[in-house]
């Protein structure tokens, strides 16, 4: 569904405190799949109430533009990839697919935008991939991992994208929603918004402060009600988590989550939520879902990514930090005390 169908025509900004004084304002609407909430500082209310069009705007064209399997520039790129066809791209399209091809490089691959064949045969490229139903069949899999894609079969030339390998199937779920973020946050710039935060699900990039104090945000358990962490923000930088909590579907007792391994085409569980702090949502969002997958091996990943701030908590509870990240995050409630492992 786009967002253009399903945003609140109603959507204002929430008041607090004077007119005469600096004000809190908050917006909540509803896009990408989840809630999107965004919260404003220091400006007028006709500033804040400028930019819901602004915001909107943002959003669609991230959608139009995104979407894996409704229709969008990105479905038309697939069939054209699918059919062995060359297809013109615009700047800021071949420019994404760029970022996702360097991102996936230095992920070695464990962030795959190519895989989106493997994310359809887990029922995960569609509305309904909550429902109950049959993980895909050995031999479904297999087929996929003789001929794994990667970024790497993707060129592009004079505007013109094609690939050789029609396996590949591009999905951006594992970097779309910073992307999105990213998009909104220089929108609300160019409204002349310096005081801001988008929080897209739990996901979030933040601009200037609250006032005196800094943006505060929370992180939430993989596997209990409420917060595990919070940190402050500074200036500009973006929080973003993968977990196994977010996306996921149940079969005869077993749970199936949405992150997959690339290197086996099954779910990754070797953690059950990543957390990673950068000044890029896109970069956050993508490190995020390849540190997950990495699981153990995930400092080596974020080194080579260029990631210094990490939250990894894994299955039994325990939480491993690199240590940059344990001079900016506060633990809440009875944890363990973190692991602190060397990038």
């Amino acid at each position: 569904m786009k967002l253009t169908n399903i945003l609140f025509i109603s959507l204002l900004f929430l008041l607090s405190g004077c007119e005469s004084e600096p004000q809190s304002r908050q917006a909540k609407f509803f896009a990408f799949g989840t809630e999107i909430d965004v919260s404003l500082y220091d400006v007028t209310t006709e500033t804040a109430n400028n930019t819901i069009e602004t915001l909107e705007q943002a959003f669609s064209n991230v959608d139009n533009t995104w979407h894996a399997w409704q229709p969008s520039t990105l479905s038309n790129i697939n069939a054209a990839i699918h059919n062995g066809e060359t297809i013109e791209v615009q700047a800021d399209v071949a420019k994404l697919i760029d970022l996702a091809k360097t991102l996936a490089n230095k992920s070695q691959n464990l962030f795959n935008p190519a895989a989106g064949n493997l994310f359809e045969l887990w029922g995960f490229h569609q509305d309904n991939w909550f429902e109950s139903h049959p993980p895909p069949s050995e031999t479904d899999l297999a087929n996929w991992l003789s001929n794994t894609p990667t970024m790497e079969d993707i060129q592009i030339h004079n505007s013109e994208l094609s690939s050789s390998n029609t396996n590949v199937k591009l999905g951006f779920g594992g970097f779309a929603k910073g992307f999105a973020v990213d998009a909104a946050i220089d929108a609300l710039k160019e409204q002349g918004i310096n005081n801001a935060i988008v929080n897209i699900g739990g996901d979030l990039r933040a601009i200037g402060s609250h006032g005196k104090r800094p943006w505060i945000i929370g992180i939430r358990h993989p596997r209990k009600s409420g917060m595990m962490a919070s940190i402050a923000l500074h200036g500009d930088e973006s929080v973003f988590t993968s977990g196994d909590y977010e996306r996921f579907f149940q079969y005869e007792g077993k749970r199936y989550p949405h992150i997959i391994d690339p290197r086996t085409a099954q779910p990754a569980r070797d953690a059950t939520s990543v957390t990673v702090l950068h000044t890029n949502a896109s970069i956050a969002d993508a490190a995020a879902t390849a540190l997950f997958v990495a699981g153990d091996d995930w400092p080596t990943i974020a080194q080579s990514m260029g990631i210094t701030h990490v939250m990894l908590v894994k299955p039994d509870g325990q939480i491993e930090m690199s240590p940059q990240m344990v001079e900016r995050i506060r633990l809440t409630g009875n944890l363990k005390p973190a692991i602190i492992r060397e990038l």
